[in-house]
Formats: structure tokens, C-alpha cells, sequence
């Protein structure tokens, strides 16, 4: 079985990373989303998974430590945090582990549940930026530090090496 959640916050190629890192992700797709609620597109990945292998609440809850789910930030537009729900149901499941999660963080999330509209894929010569240029400074100041936080905090997920520190 196979779900798919789509997922948006800070720069694609981190979010990219990050999924790609995960045990039960079978395939990240980068690009950018447009949702019902907002038509503009912005930076985001759609992460196809297994969900005997990882939950939903899982993938949300990396997300959410893995971005800055908390500032309201001028680059929002481009950047937008945000879950976006391929279904009603997924999308209260969704809303439900946010407010769950919320009393993780000592600020309010600001990670919308939007419903999922169109995808365009960024172009080919950017597709898993990380893992085909891990030594670049991009890759090493801001994705990086993700891996590990993904590392530390959801290492029992992690399925791809510790990077180098």
C-alpha cells in the first residue's frame, strides 16, 4: 500500500533531503504546489510512503521539527509551511497531529492544511540536489543541519547514513 502527502516549508531541495532520508518513503517528487486555498504555487515536495512502515503522523512530525514551522517569515509566499491533504480525510487526520504536536513547540505553528491542487516538477538538473552534490556550501550550510535533526530526533527513520560532521 502506498499514500502520498505533499509537503511544503523551506527550500525544496532541503525538504527533498530530508524524505529521501526516511525509512518507508519509496519516492520523493520536488517541485512546486498550488493548493484550493492558495493557487499561487510555492516551493514543496509530494513524499509517497508506505504506511505499515511509516505513519503519517510520523511524516508530519519530521516536517514540522525540520523547518521553520514557527516564524511567519517575509519568503512564506515562496516558502509556504504547509501539509497538503489529497483527501477530506487525510486533511483532518492532518489538522488532528498538528494540534497534537503543538505543545512540542513554545511557539504557535504556523503550518497550514491545505488541499492539494497541482504539481509542476522542478527541472531535472535539480532533482536530488542533496545526495548529487553533498559537499556544495548550499548543501552544507542549510541541508546539512536538517539531516541532522532528522538524525537525532527520528534516527530509529533514518535510512540513509549520518552525514559527514
Amino acid at each position: 500500500m502506498t499514500c502520498k502527502l505533499a509537503v511544503g516549508g523551506g527550500c525544496h531541495w532541503c525538504t527533498e533531503a530530508i524524505f529521501k532520508s526516511l525509512k518507508g518513503v519509496l519516492k520523493v517528487d520536488q517541485g512546486f504546489v498550488s493548493s484550493v486555498e492558495q493557487e499561487s504555487f510555492s516551493e514543496a515536495v509530494i513524499v509517497h510512503f508506505n504506511p505499515n512502515m511509516i505513519s503519517l503522523k510520523r511524516i508530519i512530525e519530521v516536517h514540522l521539527y525540520t523547518h521553520n514551522s514557527t516564524s511567519n517569515h517575509s519568503m512564506r509566499a515562496k516558502y509556504r509551511s504547509a501539509v497538503y491533504a489529497f483527501s477530506m480525510e487525510q486533511a483532518s487526520k492532518a489538522e488532528n497531529i498538528i494540534h497534537q504536536i503543538q505543545s512540542d513547540f513554545d511557539k504557535p505553528l504556523v503550518t497550514k492544511v491545505l488541499t492539494f491542487k497541482r504539481f509542476k516538477s522542478s527541472r531535472a538538473s535539480v532533482l536530488d540536489y542533496y545526495y548529487q552534490n553533498p559537499n556544495k556550501p548550499f548543501c552544507e550550510r542549510y541541508i546539512h543541519p536538517k539531516l541532522l535533526i532528522l538524525l537525532n530526533r527520528f534516527s530509529e527513520n533514518a535510512s540513509r547514513g549520518k552525514p559527514d560532521v
